[in-house]
């Protein structure tokens, strides 16, 4: 099933002009991560997914792995991922990745463009993680800016996604999904929603996860990401442990679970396995897209079962 996502936004640019930003067509199913390894074994045998995920960063200065993507996506469908844009940042977006990305972009035209709440660059380096930032008013200003920008240059709505969480800033005075649903309302933007960084994040904070799901905007929500996580020694809690959204695992039974609950409250969403560590077959990311397909129809038909006995 396909559906065309578009925002309109009144006053913006010169003399107020009227601009429609449009995502690519939206699909209703499971896909995965296409990272490089299996890159030739995609483009010569295309796998039993409905879509793919690429970040955009291992193909902006990689031309053969280019000339391999421009094959893949004359037949299926691909999502930007991108790492390296810092939403979070208070020095602002880097303008030449941003343009390179949306030159990217257009050429590619992606199922989504889409990033993390999250910053990673200082005085011009990139930082190798994805740092967390604040939930106050003065975050929301920043991150709703750079938000403005980024979808006015890419002409697509930018989607973000929740960040796994090991620590949290005394001075927040939001909770992360309402900080998430004010960026949302004040942009036009969609929601990423990681069940398992949703899950990782609650252990390692102590609130709920399925309290934190039915808190997003469902209609906000643009797709679904799943991934695995391992658990270590929480140094600062001897005998604790912190869970470390890895991308190097199978998905837990735990977050199975969670996943189902998403699914109830959002309706049906594309789902993106995510793993990027320790990497196994192809066939074995697609056997983990196919039981996501099978949660999402137990889910479908449990829903129609209620319809049906009210």
């Amino acid at each position: 099933m396909r559906s065309a996502v578009a925002i309109t936004r009144e006053g913006d640019g010169p003399a107020g002009r009227r601009e429609t930003l449009v995502d690519g067509s939206a699909v209703v199913g499971a896909g995965v991560g296409l990272r490089l390894p299996h890159l030739r074994e995609v483009a010569t045998r295309a796998p039993a997914v409905e879509w793919l995920e690429i970040h955009p960063e291992n193909f902006l200065a990689n031309p053969h792995a280019t000339e391999l993507l421009r094959e893949i996506v004359s037949h299926r469908k691909v999502a930007l991922h991108s790492v390296g844009l810092s939403i979070g940042s208070a020095e602002g977006v880097d303008r030449a990745h941003l343009e390179r990305l949306r030159r990217f972009a257009d050429e590619i035209d992606p199922l989504f463009v889409s990033g993390h709440l999250a910053w990673s660059t200082h005085r011009g380096i990139y930082l190798n993680d994805l740092l967390p930032l604040p939930y106050d008013e003065e975050s929301l200003r920043i991150v709703t800016t750079h938000v403005h920008e980024l979808q006015d240059a890419l002409r697509r709505r930018y989607v973000v996604e929740n960040p796994a969480s090991y620590v949290g800033f005394g001075g927040s005075t939001t909770p992360e999904a309402e900080f998430l649903a004010e960026l949302a309302s004040a942009t036009g933007c969609g929601l990423l929603c990681d069940v398992s960084n949703v899950y990782v994040s609650a252990s390692n904070m102590g609130y709920d996860p399925y309290a934190y799901i039915d808190a997003l905007p469902a209609h906000a929500v643009a797709e679904i990401h799943l991934g695995g996580f391992i658990a270590e020694a929480d140094a600062a809690a001897p005998g604790g442990e912190v869970l470390i959204d890895a991308h190097s695992a199978p998905i837990s039974p735990q977050v199975w679970d969670l996943y189902a609950h998403a699914l109830r409250r959002f309706g049906p969403r594309p789902t993106l396995i995510e793993w990027d560590n320790d990497l196994p077959t192809l066939a074995r990311l697609v056997a983990e897209a196919e039981r996501a397909e099978r949660v999402a129809t137990s889910v479908s038909n449990e829903a129609r079962r209620d319809a049906v006995a009210r």
